[in-house]
């Protein structure tokens, strides 16, 4: 006799219906799919480093993790030594010096860090400023803590910065609906997707628009040290740390995703807020990985020279991939992408990119996915070796010059 499903009966919370899956989780399915069946497809699509962390790093994580009182859960807030090796790193290129005991607290990933961020600032209803095109996860995050998302956006004619007019119109429309207030804003340079790099000028900018509407500004700065000489951190504007929080992670820049291992910095009484949450959701990182976590931190400029000498290289071969897509690009753009706009003579961003999987068997990133100001967008991951690279721009020069 056959049982009746009673799994068909029950319903997921209603905060599930708010969000999709991710979209790379999906389309790296359908290229796994592809490449079972035979295809060797090429990806440039997902921003995960294929270049190892130091020596040193892996060094000490091996002789760590032999230690037999290592294992154990760790604490909160990371081990002393993870939490002063992230101050001194910031004291040494951002030239913002932070009080390891209470602004620091390290992250199993930026990611994570949003929704604890979200977490503890949001109520549902709350305004939450998300950039257009921006990573996916100020969305999907905001939506999934009941957040009433406003979007702001950022045009390429504006150098991909915020139009401070409109944020400012975007303020008095909410106030005179009656709606409550926006609480937090979510920024990020140097910019992903777009390569926009900060300013000084910029940053000024948005902790005087936070201090003058009471808005927690929030800048996800992951990408600082890719193919960028002077990497710049919100903190060092004065009066910052009253109003903003800072995530930065060492998977691009140390070459670490899946260390997870990363940070947020801010006044102390937002930090112990964002611990409130986090100690209710995990239970701490591998000492060994923060251990090593430590020695990356230690790098040299000679380190990320080295690092960025490769990059070059492949922003090179990814800027040829561009020109025969006739796509234009910002060749000041920084980070570990390449953005560029698609001819007119193309319907759109996605429609490429599928023309491009689908025929060249070579995938793209299409910039709707950042948003609807991505639309007329691709992006080119650089974390692909070079030969690789080659081989993408001779399928993609076959087939386009046989269109």
């Amino acid at each position: 006799m056959q049982k009746e499903n009673k799994a068909c009966k029950i319903r997921p919370a209603s905060r599930i219906g708010s969000v999709e899956e991710y979209y790379f989780s999906k389309k790296l399915k359908e290229v796994a799919e592809m490449n079972a069946a035979g295809k060797d497809v090429i990806s440039l699509g997902v921003g995960s480093p294929d270049l190892p962390p130091s020596e040193q790093a892996i060094a000490t994580f091996c002789a760590e993790v032999q230690k037999e009182d290592v294992h154990g859960y760790q604490p909160y807030t990371g081990i002393p030594a993870l939490r002063e090796g992230f101050a001194s790193w910031y004291g040494r290129w951002y030239g913002v010096e932070l009080d390891p005991e209470t602004e620091i607290q390290p992250l199993i990933g930026s990611k994570e860090g949003i929704l604890h961020i979200s977490m503890a600032f949001l109520n549902p209803g709350d305004g939450v400023l998300v950039p257009n095109p921006g990573y996916p996860a100020y969305t999907s995050v905001s939506k999934l803590v009941g957040a009433d998302i406003v979007t702001y956006r950022l045009d390429e004619k504006n150098g991909w910065y915020p139009d401070f007019g409109e944020l400012e119109q975007l303020i008095a429309v909410r106030r005179k609906e009656g709606k409550p207030a926006v609480r937090m804003m979510w920024v990020n340079y140097p910019n992903m997707p777009t390569g926009a790099d900060a300013s000084i000028g910029l940053y000024e900018k948005l902790v005087d628009f936070g201090m003058n509407h009471g808005i927690v500004i929030c800048n996800d700065n992951p990408y600082g040290f890719i193919l960028n000489e002077n990497p710049l951190s919100i903190l060092r504007i004065q009066g910052a740390r009253e109003i903003c929080i800072e995530l930065n992670s060492m998977s691009k820049s140390h070459n670490m995703p899946g260390w997870r291992m990363a940070m947020l910095a801010s006044n102390a009484t937002f930090v112990r807020w964002v611990l409130r949450v986090k100690s209710n959701v995990d239970s701490g990182q591998f000492r060994p990985m923060q251990s090593a976590a430590v020695e990356a931190l230690r790098a040299g400029k000679d380190w990320y020279d080295g690092m960025n000498g490769i990059y070059r290289k492949r922003r090179e071969l990814a800027g040829q991939i561009m020109a025969a897509l006739g796509c234009t690009y910002d060749r000041g753009q920084v980070g570990m992408f390449l953005w560029g706009r698609i001819p007119d003579s193309v319907e759109s961003g996605e429609a490429l990119a599928d023309k491009i999987l689908y025929e060249a068997g070579v995938f793209i990133t299409p910039g709707f996915i950042f948003g609807s100001a991505g639309d007329r967008y691709v992006r080119i991951s650089l974390c692909c070796k070079e030969n690789v690279l080659e081989k993408a721009i001779e399928r993609i020069k076959l087939i386009i010059y046989n269109s």
